[in-house]
């Protein structure tokens, strides 16, 4: 997907160097928070995800950050992306170091990152990958929690025609969460995409998210 760069800063914000994108309403009680951790490589489109996922979440009527990790983005480097859903006002602005997720879009870095650090009990990790998800639960030494895989570098040069795959992640997300709804992330795709660039990409980044979604596999 070509990058987005629509980040708002946070008012009051303690950590006025990261870029948000948040979605607020006063309902006088917090809720249970999903808290999202995306690592992918310059380039790959994590942050560009995990700021979209933010906004569309914002548009079913949820409380939502999105924001990448502060410094420069070099091509082909490691990078985070961060994002929080919650029902409830979100009062942290803080990168994420207890994920419920884990959204891995480059199998290279399982070499050099701890992709699980600090993940939940229970927690979910997503990796596009070709292993199946029970031979990677054993690569990561994962005893709790529950692993999904999807190839979503071939999936984004068959439908993008670029080695790409933020979009088929985020229908592989939709998918193995059920966070927000397919039908949210393939409009906001349209209205967001629609008027910038041609039919042929923005269709072929509906098709990604939508084998993403199909395609996704768990144990």
């Amino acid at each position: 997907m070509t990058s987005l760069n629509e980040y708002v800063f946070v008012p009051n914000c303690a950590e006025q160097s990261l870029k948000c994108v948040c979605g607020f309403k006063d309902i006088g009680m917090s809720e249970k928070m999903t808290e999202i951790r995306w690592h992918g490589r310059g380039g790959q489109g994590a942050k560009t995800a995990a700021t979209l996922i933010a906004q569309l979440a914002i548009q079913e009527g949820k409380f939502s950050q999105g924001f990448p990790e502060y410094g420069p983005e070099r091509m082909g480097a490691p990078i985070r992306g961060y994002t929080r859903i919650s029902d409830g006002q979100i009062r942290v602005h803080s990168p994420i170091t207890r994920p419920d997720i884990s959204v891995v879009l480059d199998p290279t870095l399982l070499e050099t990152v701890n992709v699980c650090e600090g993940l939940t009990e229970n927690g979910i990790v997503i990796v596009n990958t070709t292993d199946s998800p029970k031979e990677l639960k054993k690569r990561l030494g994962l005893k709790d929690g529950r692993v999904f895989t999807i190839d979503a570098t071939r999936i984004s040069i068959e439908e993008i025609g670029k080695p790409i795959p933020n979009t088929p992640m985020m229908g592989a997300l939709i998918k193995a969460t059920g966070i927000l709804k397919i039908e949210t992330v393939i409009s906001g795709i349209e209205k967001k995409f629609g008027k910038k660039f041609g039919e042929k990409v923005v269709q072929g980044n509906i098709n990604a998210i939508k084998r993403g979604y199909e395609e996704v596999k768990s144990e």
